[in-house]
């Protein structure tokens, strides 16, 4: 865990964030974040990483989807299958 100091920037308050902190949750200058209070803590969202997650979520299924149609089952189920597969 890291401790900073909270300064003051104009008439707010400000904290800044230590460079580990914001490479390993890959903030990036210039990026809009989502800062709320929740329980009497701060909480501070990168909507990037949620827009992100999101799209490679929709692309994974999408390739999954498209991947299965290439192998269709022929009236065999998954059941039959898998015990194919145990007896190698």
């Amino acid at each position: 865990m890291t401790h900073i100091i909270v300064g003051k920037w104009g008439k707010n308050l400000a904290i800044r964030v230590p460079f580990e902190i914001a490479r390993s949750s890959g903030l990036s200058e210039g990026e809009e974040v989502e800062i709320e209070a929740l329980d009497g803590d701060i909480l501070i969202r990168r909507s990037a990483a949620h827009i992100q997650n999101r799209q490679n979520a929709e692309r994974a299924a999408a390739e999954i989807v498209a991947d299965s149609k290439k192998h269709p089952l022929r009236g065999v189920s998954i059941r039959q299958l898998r015990e194919e597969g145990r007896r190698g």
